[in-house]
């Protein structure tokens, strides 16, 4: 039974799955826009959020709690280039959002195995 189980496993172990969810947030904060299967899109929603929010909170707190904040961002991302875009580009554009930074565009089946394919971006404000 899965009560109380929480996330996707995606048919992988948990380094693959894990090294997945941060190669997909990372192209998504780099590309604006991915295509992906609608498993994969649910599975880094969730987390892709909470790093914008993460960003964005850290806006207005000092010197310190922004440096924390960048480092715990890039302890999940592991790529300065693409923490440097999520602070200074992302977050501000989202400033007076509340949430809901993402949008699932269903866009129908794959040709060759028939997985339902999706587009995940980010909202624009």
């Amino acid at each position: 039974m899965r009560h109380q189980v929480a996330g996707y496993r995606l048919n992988r172990d948990m380094d693959h799955r894990k090294s997945l969810r941060r190669n997909l947030i990372k192209a998504l904060y780099t590309h604006g826009r991915i295509e992906t299967t609608h498993t994969k899109a649910l599975a880094i929603r969730g987390e892709a959020e909470e790093l914008i929010t993460l960003a964005r909170n850290s806006a207005d707190g000092t010197a310190d709690e922004k440096v924390h904040a960048r480092r715990l961002a890039a302890a999940r991302l592991a790529d300065a280039a693409v923490v440097k875009k999520l602070f200074d580009d992302i977050a501000p554009r989202f400033a007076t959002r509340k949430g809901g930074y993402t949008r699932i565009v269903k866009l129908g089946p794959r040709q060759g195995d028939n997985a339902p394919m999706v587009l995940i971006e980010l909202v624009e404000e």
